[in-house]
């Protein structure tokens, strides 16, 4: 190999890593018919005059797999995190008792897990462009590169297509294994 060239494989890696981590972080987000607190963070409450985060306004708990319950502090905004609960698009009918709200988790149908499936091969999609990205960006470095021979450039271009290769297929089983969750019953 040319001593004058050394490719940093490592930044490669690295940053299509960083593909798969948030493609693990997209999967997270994604509703498969268990109650997380997750599903209820985004929710905006009009508090005090402002909108306020729900998380800031109650605590979060999950104390069962199809339940998610929020103990809000002050019991004059019970009326507003139910109604902001409502509002949301989650398609939860919230179920006051006190100050706390309970949130029944319902089964996901058929048609709706589907539906998640293909969100979930569109999020894995992004990734793997993300990674091809990378790959291409490589690859411009190696052409670019003064001197390199046509062994050395052959030797790099393997290399940069086997860290894609093998970052594409831990994508695909991320991917297989989220669509078994979210079909799962």
């Amino acid at each position: 190999m040319s001593d004058d060239f050394e490719l940093d494989t490592d930044d490669l890696e690295r940053r299509m890593d960083g593909a798969l981590a948030s493609l693990r972080q997209e999967f997270a987000s994604l509703r498969t018919g268990r109650a997380s607190a997750s599903i209820v963070e985004p929710i905006m409450v009009d508090a005090y005059g402002s909108l306020t985060p729900v998380n800031q306004v109650g605590t979060i708990n999950v104390p069962e797999p199809r339940m998610v319950t929020i103990n809000v502090w002050d019991k004059a905004l019970v009326g507003k995190v139910e109604k902001a609960i409502r509002e949301s698009g989650l398609g939860i009918n919230p179920q006051t008792n006190g100050t706390i709200i309970m949130l029944p988790i319902p089964e996901l149908n058929e048609e709706r897990r589907r539906e998640l499936t293909k969100v979930a091969a569109q999020y894995a999609e992004h990734a793997r462009v993300a990674i091809r990205n990378v790959r291409r960006d490589g690859m411009d470095k190696l052409k670019k590169a003064q001197g390199v021979s046509e062994d050395d450039q052959k030797f790099w271009h393997d290399e940069i297509q086997e860290l894609t290769d093998k970052h594409i297929a831990l994508v695909d089983k991320a991917l297989e294994g989220k669509q078994a969750e979210i079909m799962q019953v």
